[in-house]
């Protein structure tokens, strides 16, 4: 006769028997890997402002290196305009970026984008006429505060509007991004292990560049065709500082077809997984391999009039103390280190900077 332990103890083994069971009948799930053809992806415009411009050619990996995409160096890039100007663009040093040196775009006329890859084959763009932006009227800043955050200071932030004015005319489309600038001592960090961080100067003025990367604010006049655009919202500015936010703000006319892009690219980069999303998509450019039509080719080359306007956000009214940075503890005497100019970081002094 089994006693009370008895039936403890076997209950006790039938339970880890069953978990045995259910592990041994789970399969682990191995997803297949998803792979394309390699691709080319072209990023680059001309505009009305003072160039250099410059065109990004990548081409995507095999699905396995993620994130990754290979530089396409030792193409032969051309830019031409329907009035038989043309300029074959420099490769800078790093590979894979084509910069120009003297072309500028000229408001009415027509562009146009050719590639010769290394290994010879050949893409064009669609042909691009060059719009003239509408001036920027105001750009004003609003302090808010966000409801719902408990820490009050990251639930400060300054909310950054633009105001403007639609022509008369129709099939007017717009793209806002800005720039951020602001001054640093230090061009080189690198955390300790106790989390802490340590750094080199930097041997010259430099200031640390934050870009407009993955917001897309887009518009069309289709139902404002000729009126105010009031209160575009721009940017919220952070409360990491009592100093002034230095802000470069970007207004431009772009075509009905870059419009139709970003906003392929918005919608598709904007789905989060329910139900009634839409499925994803391939977002096609106005780029196409002449040498061979069949070949997917992603990005877009846009010709785009450009108004810009700078704002300096003042800070100061902020409530309790900033979200700071973790200080940059720099040893005394050091070596400096030069500050490079890339796209996050310039020797050069912002246009408007005033400080």
């Amino acid at each position: 006769m089994k006693t009370g332990k008895d039936i403890l103890r076997l209950g006790k083994y039938m339970g880890l028997l069953l978990m045995l069971l259910a592990v041994s009948c789970v399969t682990e799930f191995q997803p297949e890997a998803v792979s394309i053809p390699p691709s080319l992806i072209v990023e680059g415009q001309v505009t009305d402002q003072a160039g250099p411009y410059s065109i990004k050619l990548t081409r995507t990996a095999n699905y396995s290196f993620k994130s990754l995409n290979l530089l396409e160096t030792g193409a032969i890039v051309t830019i031409s305009d329907n009035l038989g100007n043309k300029e074959t663009l420099k490769e800078t040093l790093t590979g894979g970026t084509y910069e120009t040196a003297s072309l500028r775009g000229v408001v009415g006329r027509s562009y146009k984008l050719a590639i010769q890859t290394k290994a010879g084959k050949r893409y064009e763009s669609d042909t691009e006429v060059l719009p003239a932006a509408p001036p920027i009227l105001k750009l004003y800043y609003e302090y808010t505060k966000e409801a719902g955050e408990a820490n009050l200071t990251k639930s400060q932030g300054w909310d950054v509007y633009l105001d403007t004015k639609d022509p008369e005319v129709t099939g007017n489309y717009y793209r806002w991004t800005w720039t951020h600038f602001e001054f640093t001592s230090v061009c080189f960090k690198r955390e300790l292990a106790n989390g802490s961080l340590t750094g080199l100067g930097c041997c010259s003025n430099c200031w640390d560049i934050t870009r407009c990367y993955n917001c897309i604010s887009i518009s069309s006049d289709v139902n404002i065709n000729g009126q105010a655009i009031s209160r575009q919202f721009i940017s919220r500015v952070p409360y990491k500082s009592k100093s002034k936010y230095y802000l470069e703000v970007q207004q431009q006319a772009i075509s009905k077809g870059a419009y139709n892009f970003w906003k392929s690219v918005r919608q598709l980069t904007g789905n989060t997984g329910g139900l009634f999303d839409a499925a994803p998509s391939i977002v096609r450019g106005n780029i196409h391999c002449v040498s061979d039509p069949a070949e997917m080719v992603y990005g877009y080359f846009g010709a785009t009039g450009v108004s810009e306007q700078y704002i300096n956000v003042d800070r100061i009214d902020g409530q309790g103390v900033p979200d700071v940075d973790p200080p940059v503890i720099v040893p005394v005497p050091s070596t400096c280190v030069a500050c490079e100019n890339n796209l996050y970081r310039t020797p050069n002094k912002p246009r408007w900077w005033q400080f």
